[in-house]
Formats: structure tokens, C-alpha cells, sequence
């Protein structure tokens, strides 16, 4: 299998349970809820995707034609001094990263000593051996991935399913509520951050997760 990816690079992860954690963030290209063309976004199953999946151009990016090439170049982005006093960590995320995800890369990345994240909007089921699965939910799709260590669901989005309670049931450690970044419109976002923190406070199952990354300035 040969894998298309934007790009690979070091972060601190911004959202969610292992906020402020160092990883690698490697982003897939490719999507099965839409194309990441601006044409297509009205027409699209997930229309306030704020992310740039299309192409394989980014900083590390590229075509991988084995699991090992691909694990060794996002190795190569750890930083070497770290190796013995911080467990390796990469965020496979996209796009869809389990279009692309599978069993021989999981191998690959455990063989260099990396745990495993993937940020997914759960309509493919995960394959075995992922050390963290966290699923966002995403309106007017069917979720295949109904367990996991983290549900992050943006929020608000105006159709009834994705109501925070339809998922309270879900076999998940943690459920998160994260504020929809209206880009170009800082208002609107600073309303949903406040809709968002009430209905944790009204609701203690539910966490507020906020994109830190963006607060300090990372990518």
C-alpha cells in the first residue's frame, strides 16, 4: 500500500485528554465526508471542516510506499534527546486517517517505540492495536466506531443526532465537547465557547476541550 500524506510534524497536541502532550502529528490526505475542496463544502456530509487535507505538499509530506518508510520519517521528526525520558507519540489524524491506517503501520510505529493516537469521525472501524481512539461525530453520518478512549464531539451543530445525550451511552473513558471555530468570525466562536462551557457545567460527564494550539500560536 502506498500512503498519501500532507504532512508530518512536531506539535504539542492542543485538544482533548492529552493536551500539552509533545507528539508527532501525522495528517493523511483524503477524507470519506469531503473532498476538501471549497466547491464541494455546501454539498458536503461535514461542511466546518477548518483543516487543509487535499494533496500530499505539506512540510514532511509525501507519498510512502512501505509502512516502514512512512514510520521512519515520522521517527526522524521525534526529537532525538527525548527518546529515553518521554514516550514517542504520534496522532494519526487527516482527513480520515483510517482510509489509509492499517495493520502493518501500526506494527511499524510500535516497532520504533511509538504509542498511537488517531483522531477519526468514526464511520470506519478502527483496526486493532491503536493506543488512544478518539472519534468525533459528525452530523448526518452513521457511527461504525461507538468505542474508544475519547469522544470529541464539536459543538453546537444544529441536527438533533448530534445532541451531546445521543452519545452518553457510548463505551468511551471521556466525553468532550469542543467550541465550533467559525472562521472569520470571532464572535460567533466566543458564543459557542460559552454555550459550550454551560452545558458542561450543567452536564459533569462532559469536559470543555478548546483548540490550545491556536491560543499559543502552534500549528
Amino acid at each position: 500500500m502506498t500512503y498519501a500524506v500532507k504532512e508530518i510534524y512536531l506539535t504539542l497536541q492542543g485538544e482533548g485528554n492529552h493536551t500539552g502532550r509533545a507528539a508527532v502529528f501525522m495528517r493523511f490526505a483524503g477524507c470519506n465526508l469531503w473532498s476538501g475542496l471549497e466547491r464541494d463544502r455546501a454539498n458536503a456530509q461535514c461542511r466546518f471542516c477548518d483543516t487543509d487535507f487535499v494533496g500530499v505538499d505539506g512540510p514532511g509530506g509525501g507519498k510512502f510506499k512501505t509502512a516502514d518508510a512512512l514510520a521512519d520519517a515520522v521517527a526522524g521528526a521525534w526529537p532525538k534527546s527525548a527518546r529515553s525520558k518521554g514516550k514517542p507519540y504520534v496522532i494519526c489524524t487527516g482527513g480520515e486517517p483510517l482510509l489509509q491506517l492499517d495493520q502493518p503501520l501500526i506494527d511499524a510505529f510500535h516497532a520504533r517505540g511509538f504509542d498511537i493516537g488517531v483522531e477519526t469521525n468514526g464511520t470506519i472501524a478502527a483496526p486493532d492495536g491503536i493506543d488512544w481512539i478518539c472519534v468525533s461525530p459528525k452530523a448526518d453520518t452513521t457511527l461504525v466506531q461507538t468505542s474508544g478512549h475519547e469522544l470529541k464531539l464539536v459543538y453546537p451543530q444544529a441536527e438533533a443526532q448530534t445532541d451531546p445525550a445521543h452519545f452518553e451511552h457510548l463505551s468511551f473513558q471521556h466525553f468532550y465537547l469542543q467550541p465550533l471555530d467559525v472562521i472569520g468570525d470571532p464572535a460567533q466562536t466566543a458564543r459557542h465557547v460559552a454555550s459550550a462551557a454551560a452545558y458542561c457545567l450543567a452536564h459533569p460527564l462532559w469536559r470543555l476541550s478548546t483548540q490550545t494550539h491556536k491560543l499559543i500560536g502552534l500549528p
